[in-house]
């Protein structure tokens, strides 16, 4: 796998190019927005996504799908509402043979279906992956050091992948677990809004370590619907993406729930991003399949009232607090 393709250059799919560049493979980034792709091949900067990031004059950006036909992978950074749509979009132009690697993350709220569910009825031959894990894109476009997970159903495809994109900063470990390595990323970012929250409302970090510990068990009681491990979600697509997520206002979800903690609204802070937040999203989904599958997910139930619903974030949150005792274990 010499010719790696990105599929979406917001700054996650900006970094992933950068990183690939890195690992010494011949790049192409694609682009929506036609001046992102003129900054990137003449000046090396993502200027509307990634400003403060210096490109390898390597890398190159096509505003055309049909230049990503030749590619022997493709990691699609799309925002996950529209995952499905692009990828039906790519795949006229590109052959069964090519592996397909979900790097956003989420739930489709349409149909409630987890994004490789919904790749693989797009692009129904060909190989699917998932690279997810405790990762800020800024610090990947750096260099800076990070690990992930690689996770396919198709071992010697996943495998070559790890091989394709690993390097010394950028350490791919390969799982088996698709469905766990999706679930664990989808619903921290719910959580990640539910920290941000809390520091919003100054309630201390006490309060955030018990959001974390509590919300990995709505994970990990979510992902079992699934048929996810426990293993996978304890790893980093799971406990350490969420740890990550919920330790720092660069993440675009804590940075929306600590707005809202202060007393913003959601039109108001989603009206001035160009970045998509996508636990605001994946909160209704996840809350709708957590209600009508009778799971305890408080914690998710607290931002849907919250972000859906309008409830003031203090009033909310001193329900939660104010709940019946009950065993950790269950």
């Amino acid at each position: 796998m010499q010719k790696i393709g990105v599929l979406g250059a917001g700054a996650w799919g900006t970094a992933l190019a950068a990183a690939a560049v890195g690992a010494g493979r011949d790049t192409l980034l694609w682009a929506r927005e036609e001046d992102v792709v003129a900054s990137v091949n003449a000046d090396h900067v993502n200027t509307l996504f990634l400003p403060d990031v210096t490109l390898d004059a390597k890398l190159k950006a096509t505003h055309s799908l049909a230049d990503l036909a030749d590619r022997d992978a493709i990691l699609v950074v799309s925002p996950a509402q529209h995952m499905r749509t692009m990828v039906r979009s790519l795949k006229e132009h590109l052959p069964d043979s090519v592996p397909l690697v979900i790097c956003s993350k989420g739930i489709e709220v349409a149909t409630g279906k987890l994004l490789s569910e919904a790749v693989e009825e797009e692009a129904p031959n060909n190989p699917v992956a998932v690279l997810s894990g405790p990762t800020f894109a800024i610090e990947v476009a750096q260099g800076l050091p990070c690990a992930l997970t690689l996770a396919s159903k198709d071992e010697a495809s996943g495998k070559a992948l790890v091989e394709a994109l690993g390097q010394a900063t950028f350490r791919p470990y390969y799982n088996a677990d698709i469905v766990g390595a999706q679930i664990g990323g989808a619903v921290k970012n719910v959580l990640a809004i539910a920290t941000g929250i809390s520091a919003g409302l100054g309630v201390g970090e006490n309060a955030r370590a018990a959001v974390i510990t509590r919300g990995l068990a709505e994970i990990i009681r979510f992902g079992k619907l699934y048929g996810a491990k426990t293993e996978t979600l304890m790893g980093l697509s799971g406990l350490g993406d969420l740890i990550l997520t919920c330790s720092s206002t660069q993440s675009r979800n804590m940075s929306l729930g600590k707005a809202i903690g202060e007393g913003r609204t959601l039109e108001e802070i989603m009206a001035e991003r160009n970045s998509v937040a996508e636990g605001a999203h994946t909160v209704e989904i996840v809350h709708k399949i957590a209600t009508e599958k009778g799971l305890d997910m408080p914690i998710t139930a607290a931002v849907y009232k919250i972000l859906k619903e309008g409830r003031e974030a203090k009033a909310v949150m001193d329900e939660l607090m104010a709940r019946p005792f009950t065993s950790e274990n269950t």
